[in-house]
């Protein structure tokens, strides 16, 4: 299956995308939140598209399309897991996941615009692999760890680099700045993606192809990241994790290159759909 989200900011909707039709089924489910995968909501959702599928209607051309996943209680990201990535910004490759955080309210739509912060000169791009969690996972062992998974989802890791690495202390104050988050258009179930270690990945500005990456570069791969981030943190029904990013970023240029506004971001990833952003200045 393949769900998503839609409707303005603060009322949205479940939706389900069925032979290319883009259907609500907000009429039989509240949300794709952790009440849904915790109590077996895929599996309902499954059986609901056998009775209903011709009752539901398509959604008007035009909608917002919304995050995939509403709020979750975390947004969980891997740092530096392509070791292109790490060598172009002059990091060593980790010996272990590198671990940092999103702040839940840098959530946003896959074609929402992305809101340079007040002060910023260097907000960044980073065309990543996420997953979402599908049930409560502890000390989980790796040879088992796809069973928590529910599906996977593009996400454009929003960075600013002066915040992120110039201001001292942890990553995350320069990744969850609002609008850095850009999650969709739409959650792909396990069973839509063949090898989720084997996808085609990428990310123009403004036409030009800055990251053409695999997720076959990845130094950790989905299921190692699942079983060792629940080692640290129980992870629960519906957060987030992002996988990392491939090289291409705007910190590894020469000179570094920034988005400012008015600049078109576009990125990809095989059989998780296309976003599109517009950057824009921050404004009271």
């Amino acid at each position: 299956m393949k769900l998503f989200r839609f409707g303005e900011v603060g009322n949205e909707k479940p939706g389900v995308i069925l032979e290319e039709k883009w259907l609500d089924v907000s009429a039989y489910i509240q949300d794709y939140n952790e009440a849904f995968f915790e109590n077996d909501g895929l599996d309902k959702l499954s059986l609901l598209l056998v009775e209903k599928q011709n009752e539901l209607a398509e959604i008007p051309a035009g909608v917002r399309i919304a995050s995939c996943v509403p709020r979750p209680s975390k947004i969980v990201c891997i740092g530096l897991n392509f070791a292109d990535h790490a060598r172009e910004t002059g990091a060593a490759i980790p010996a272990e996941p590198i671990i940092f955080f999103k702040a839940t309210t840098a959530l946003s739509g896959p074609n929402d615009d992305i809101i340079i912060p007040k002060n910023s000169v260097k907000t960044d791009w980073e065309v990543e692999l996420a997953l979402v969690i599908g049930k409560k996972a502890q000390y989980v062992d790796e040879a088992d760890a796809m069973n928590y998974v529910a599906g996977y989802c593009l996400h454009n890791d929003v960075s600013e680099r002066e915040f992120q690495i110039e201001r001292g202390g942890n990553w995350s104050k320069g990744k969850g700045c609002d609008s850095f988050a850009p999650l969709g258009p739409f959650l792909a179930t396990t069973e839509e993606i063949e090898d989720e270690n084997n996808l085609k990945m990428w990310l123009s500005v403004n036409g030009k192809m800055v990251q053409n990456s695999n997720t076959d570069q990845l130094i950790f791969k989905v299921p190692a990241l699942v079983s060792y981030l629940s080692q640290f943190m129980t992870l629960l029904p519906g957060d987030v994790i992002s996988t990392g990013t491939p090289p291409g970023v705007g910190l590894g240029f020469n000179p570094p290159v920034f988005l400012k506004e008015g600049d078109v971001v576009e990125l990809g990833i095989e059989g998780l759909g296309i976003q599109k952003q517009t950057a824009k200045n921050w404004k009271a």
